[in-house]
């Protein structure tokens, strides 16, 4: 399997999924993968996240699938039993990145300034999430940010829309943007599935 940078940079976008009913998870992960976008980062910012995440790796084998919001080694050991294949989260705690090299699974970590990139730097990680981006300054921060660390690979997240996506995405250093717009939380409450499936098409024939 190609490594994490790989399947990042080649889907572009990658859903970011809050979701409050486990059961949700399978018709929303079919119009992932029926429209073009077998990736999905399901957040633990509710309980139905561990639940949510072996559903959707016993339905879907292949599919590409993070824990996003993870705070602690107890969620990076949950979300790793459940199937995910890689954890990210908001900020930078060192505790968590030596959790995920503990328990070896890729890990991807919040920064937004110069002093949590040489942090990260110096725990080995090279691959960081840009949060949040818009709040923290944007396009014009990112830009400013990966001129001294030409080492780093980014995935901005946090505003991202579909106005401003092409924009991080010109960037070299960004591998993919995290965004929410295609997998609204209320979408996902109403079982609006049809809908979210043409906002996935969308966002599949704009940025490839």
């Amino acid at each position: 399997m190609s490594s994490l940078n790989e399947q990042l940079a080649q889907f572009k976008v990658i859903p970011v999924i809050a979701i409050d009913n486990p059961e949700d998870i399978l018709p929303l992960g079919e119009q992932l993968v029926a429209n073009g976008l077998p990736v999905a980062e399901i957040t633990y910012r509710s309980d139905a996240a561990e639940a949510a995440i072996r559903m959707l790796r016993e339905a879907y084998p292949t599919m590409l699938i993070g824990a996003g919001t993870v705070l602690n080694e107890s969620q990076v050991i949950s979300a790793k039993k459940a199937g995910a294949d890689f954890i990210v989260s908001p900020g930078l705690n060192p505790n968590t990145v030596r959790a995920c090299q503990k328990h070896n699974i890729e890990f991807i970590p919040g920064v937004n300034n110069p002093s949590l990139v040489e942090q990260a730097l110096e725990l080995g990680v090279t691959t960081v999430k840009f949060f949040p981006a818009e709040a923290s300054g944007g396009l014009n921060m990112l830009k400013s940010l990966l001129g001294p660390y030409t080492q780093i690979k980014v995935m901005p997240t946090g505003g991202i829309n579909p106005s401003n996506v092409h924009d991080y995405l010109a960037l070299p250093a960004v591998l993919a943007c995290g965004g929410t717009w295609m997998v609204d939380k209320k979408l996902i409450n109403e079982g609006q599935w049809e809908e979210m499936g043409q906002l996935v098409r969308d966002v599949v024939s704009s940025v490839k």
